[in-house]
């Protein structure tokens, strides 16, 4: 048996969900901004209690590592090794593009979930359609007419998520990208079958030594400086 509860903040909003074998309870999530931090321990409560369990009952805590929101990660990774500290739970962790893959089905192309990394660099990776095998690592990418030029010669690209809508001007000439009508975003819902699997071979995280995956460093504004008079 493995009763998991996977936490996801990785960018706008917060959503949790719970899964018993890999298969999916129930979930919660919110998109609005700065909801993770207010919101996200009593998502947690609420859906405890619409799968009629307790914290307790839990066999594992699992967390999307990122890439995305350095606040979000790092408030859901927060979250998630306090309730593994609390409860003497494992924690497990998982690539949150990977996650997002597994909103797509019956596609046999290959697939590029992108977030939004500020002006025209997007966090992206791409994996296999049909297998959702990774085939190219996770990596912080600037978007020009060049980028995936090669790989789209040869193979016609699904692009999704929030990263791929300022993407979409530059690529669409190709009649290989492809582009989703909607926008997905990353979502605990999806993330059963990957934390199952992680969890069956018992790929736990170290407790005191996991971070976010942040992928580039958080940038701080320099205050700007008054002139006086």
């Amino acid at each position: 048996m493995s009763l998991i509860l996977a936490i996801d903040a990785s960018t706008k909003g917060c959503s949790v969900a719970i899964f018993d074998q890999g298969e999916l309870v129930t979930s919660a999530e919110l998109f609005s901004d700065r909801s993770s931090s207010g919101m996200l321990t009593t998502l947690v409560s609420q859906t405890a209690g619409f799968a009629n369990i307790t914290l307790h009952d839990l066999d594992a805590i699992a967390v999307a590592k990122g890439p995305g929101s350095y606040t979000g990660l790092r408030i859901a990774v927060s979250t998630a090794k306090g309730l593994c500290f609390g409860l003497d739970k494992p924690l497990l962790s998982y690539n949150t593009l990977e996650a997002m893959t597994h909103q797509l089905v019956g596609v046999n192309d290959l697939l590029c979930p992108m977030l939004d990394a500020r002006r025209m660099e997007v966090y992206c990776a791409l994996y296999e359609g049909d297998t959702k095998q990774e085939v190219t690592e996770t990596q912080a990418l600037i978007i020009d007419g060049q980028a995936f030029e090669e790989t789209l010669k040869e193979h016609k690209i699904l692009f999704f998520g929030e990263g791929a809508l300022k993407c979409k001007p530059v690529l669409e000439g190709n009649p290989n990208a492809v582009f989703t009508e909607e926008v997905i975003h990353p979502s605990a819902r999806f993330a059963g079958k990957i934390i199952h699997k992680r969890f069956v071979a018992r790929d736990f995280e170290d407790l005191a030594a996991f971070e976010p995956f942040y992928l580039k460093e958080f940038m701080v504004a320099k205050p700007k400086q008054i002139k006086k008079a």
